[in-house]
């Protein structure tokens, strides 16, 4: 498992929460818990595909999302949202991209709680590398998933800064520190590798 100390104490300075776990299923088990009788939007994300995680909450918790028949604005006002990240940097900037803003905008207002989920391949030294890693490695392979044509799909080697009516990377989003105003933002940092 990647050491989590450094980029733990740099997001806890910037005045998120963040709790550690080996695996996906230790991470799983904690937000299983907590998140019981809530309801928690959430937008795309592999992460919480590869970890089981929606599957567990639908038991016991109501998921509202776009992809399973919600309104992008019925996720925007849930009291919970869940996202991973394209980047998380060592010094503590999380960086996301998206095509819609839904994903963007929930994770900066909205929501009583935030919780970013991240496997420990997310993360990247510094800003300017998990920037790098948003637009040149999360991006293409998730373009792919989505079946666009979009050059970075097709060579699905980095990003051509495009302007196809199909480019899935329209807003940016980096957080420097936990946004005024919110009452959690909880960084939930996995030692291994999920989504993109």
């Amino acid at each position: 498992m990647k050491d989590f100390t450094k980029v733990k104490a740099n997001l806890e300075e910037r005045g998120f929460e963040v709790t550690c776990f080996a695996t996906a299923k230790e991470a799983a088990d904690y937000l299983d818990a907590k998140l019981d009788g809530k309801t928690v939007g959430y937008g795309g994300s592999m992460t919480l595909e590869e970890m089981g995680l929606l599957k567990r909450l639908a038991s016991h918790a109501r998921i509202v999302s776009h992809w399973s028949g919600d309104s992008l604005e019925e996720a925007a006002v849930t009291p919970v949202y869940l996202t991973s990240v394209n980047g998380l940097a060592e010094t503590g900037e999380i960086v996301n991209i998206d095509g819609t803003g839904n994903r963007v905008a929930s994770s900066i207002f909205g929501h009583e709680e935030v919780y970013f989920i991240v496997g420990e391949n997310k993360l990247a030294p510094d800003y300017d590398a998990a920037l790098w890693r948003a637009r040149n490695i999360a991006s293409p392979k998730n373009a792919q998933r989505l079946k666009k044509k979009t050059p970075c799909a097709v060579k699905a080697d980095k990003c051509y800064d495009c302007k196809s009516p199909e480019r899935i990377c329209r807003a940016l989003s980096v957080l420097w520190g936990k946004p005024k105003g919110s009452k959690r933002a909880e960084v939930v940092l996995i030692g291994e590798p999920l989504g993109y």
